[in-house]
């Protein structure tokens, strides 16, 4: 059988390591679909639902493998619903690698059916963006391609014109007039060294020892430091923050974890950013810097993979370029041990009041559910290697704060994009990689409706994933933004008839339960770990518990209250919910 171009394509991805491609056929990519049957030994090809999905898939085995996610479209329409799934890899710098089909070379730029420059359109998302329309390209720029997705973290883009798909691999059709011949690349990708400067590390060692109240800030970047960042922590005496992407850094019962901070964040971590005099920041590009040290106030160090983004959220002084795992390691001979624990115990104690009052909120007697005990019962019966995937909104306030990493377990959701769908496709992806661990998706009712179609694309692979629905039958994160502005709430709420998912996940084939009972929390989560399959638990939580900073700050206070004055539609249930908050806290 003769080599097609597409084949040499998925042969070289194959070479590079890449076993999973995620998405759906179409008439602008038949000839890579009979690339990837001729080599089906090689690369597994998985049928999602909506190409947005693929896309998500495609991030979170990057994101959980740290290997390069793959996702397949068609051309036009089918490229253009990636592109969701595209930005969150971005935005979150993970090496993804989109392929998509194009219109046949003969007919581009005559308004052809489906004709969309998809080059042009993913011109801001992709770091290596090309239309290959010579056979012989290939394999050589898959190498690019994919080296660059590893080297920039980031997205890559290669479509193929129908034509070119089925041309044979080694066919030139041109006459060359150029001193040149296609290069001769190798599926090889070396990582840059790790190690920052020396001088660096030695400025970063001084302010440090320097320092009285340190704190360190752990992102996504450190998640595979763990030994290094607990060993700089245990020296230095410092609490450690946590940003949500980079919350399995540490676990949370650790005596140097203090939570997180800004909204979702921990009342400690907050009083923390205010208090120290010296904050180290490990692999993390926090955004909101409304919730970081008021610039000049606090010495700040910092290890980060990108120079660019060294120093850009708070003026650093030590940058040190490197990687989190090398820098820490290299950092952690020239730290003094510091004896004197009171600033860390400090924060401890605050730390068991906070534990304390997140507990108290768990209570199985509140009636509707509350959203942090349904949390709470997935966390105490998920396994201690168990892997969540979290959609955006309340829920992933309550993930935050209730699900507690501990063991092996993992924690994956859309970081800087923060869109809603990711939380299913995330656990498909993630159970695929990882057949042997529990998989849990925890998502809102609103995320899971745009993407619930991939509750079908599990049955269909037999995943044994759980999904637990937050169900709120409201916009729950919009509502409270509302009313955190002043304003009333508006256009948030979905009304009747209240949506029932469980019948969807029985329709598939299944386990799905219903649950409005708080009686029959525990037992319904239990129940879905235990089934061989997918599975999903969708609870009707209160709507009106609201998702309190952890520090409340008086403007926000003040807003909050004008919403009630300016006519807040359900502010008497949302009264009863804060006092019944406070009231099962006090009386702990």
């Amino acid at each position: 059988m003769t080599d097609i171009a597409a084949e040499v394509l998925i042969e070289r991805l194959a070479d590079w390591g890449v076993d999973t491609i995620f998405g759906i056929p179409g008439d602008g990519i038949n000839g890579i679909m009979e690339g990837l049957r001729r080599q089906s030994d090689r690369v597994r090809f998985v049928l999602v639902h909506h190409e947005e999905a693929a896309a998500f898939m495609a991030t979170a085995h990057a994101k959980a493998t740290g290997r390069l996610g793959v996702c397949l479209a068609t051309s036009g329409p089918g490229g253009i619903h990636l592109l969701n799934g595209l930005y969150d890899a971005k935005l979150d710098h993970q090496p993804v690698l989109a392929i998509t089909g194009m219109q046949e070379t003969s007919v581009l730029g005559t308004g052809y059916q489906q004709e969309v420059h998809l080059d042009h359109l993913y011109a801001d998302v992709a770091e290596y963006n090309l239309i290959v329309d010579n056979p012989t390209q290939l394999p050589g720029v898959v190498d690019i391609a994919v080296r660059t997705a590893y080297a920039r973290r980031g997205v890559a883009h290669l479509s193929l014109p129908n034509d070119v798909q089925v041309a044979p691999a080694t066919q030139d059709p041109y006459q060359h007039v150029a001193p040149a011949t296609p290069p001769a690349t190798a599926p090889i990708y070396l990582s840059p060294p790790g190690m920052p400067r020396t001088e660096d590390l030695e400025a970063a060692a001084d302010v440090l020892n320097a320092s009285e109240r340190p704190a360190i800030l752990a992102g996504a970047g450190a998640l595979h430091a763990r030994e290094e960042v607990l060993a700089v922590a245990e020296v230095l005496g410092a609490p450690v923050i946590k940003t949500l992407p980079g919350k399995a850094v540490i676990p949370d019962d650790s005596p140097y974890a203090v939570g997180g901070i800004g909204l979702l964040g921990t009342r400690p971590g907050e009083e923390l950013i205010e208090d120290c005099d010296t904050l180290l920041m490990v692999g993390t590009n926090f955004p909101y810097t409304k919730h970081l040290p008021e610039p000049g106030k606090t010495r700040v160090v910092q290890i980060e993979a990108d120079p660019i983004r060294a120093g850009v959220r708070l003026p650093t002084e030590v940058p040190m370029i490197g990687d989190a795992r090398e820098g820490l390691a290299g950092l952690l001979p020239l730290l003094k041990p510091r004896s004197d624990r009171a600033h860390l115990e400090k924060y401890q104690r605050a730390m068991d009041r906070w534990r304390d009052d997140m507990t108290a909120l768990q209570s199985p007697e509140r009636d509707p559910i509350a959203p942090q005990y349904l949390m709470g019962c997935i966390d105490r019966a998920a396994s201690d290697d168990a892997i969540l995937t979290c959609d955006s909104g309340t829920i992933a306030t309550w993930a935050a704060r209730h699900w507690t990493i501990r063991g092996n377990r993992q924690f994956y959701l859309s970081g800087n994009l923060a869109t809603m769908a990711p939380g299913l496709p995330y656990a498909i992806a993630t159970q695929l990689a990882f057949p042997g661990r529990q998989v849990i998706a925890f998502i809102g009712d609103g995320g899971f409706a745009m993407l619930m179609a991939e509750f079908l694309t599990a049955a269909h692979l037999n995943l044994p994933i759980t999904v637990v629905v937050n169900n709120n039958d409201s916009l729950g994160q919009i509502l409270w933004e509302q009313m955190v502005l002043g304003f009333p709430e508006h256009g948030v709420r979905f009304g009747r008839p209240a949506s029932d998912f469980s019948a969807w996940a029985r329709s598939c084939g299944g386990y799905g339960r219903k649950v409005t009972d708080p009686a029959d929390v525990d037992e319904a989560v239990r129940q879905a770990l235990a089934h061989d399959g997918p599975a999903l638990v969708d609870v009707n939580v209160n709507p009106d518990e609201p998702p309190m900073p952890g520090k409340v700050g008086y403007d926000q206070a003040v807003k909050f209250a004008k919403a009630f004055l300016k006519g807040q539609p359900h502010k008497a249930s949302i009264a009863t919910t804060l006092f019944k908050d406070k009231i099962s806290q006090l009386s702990r």
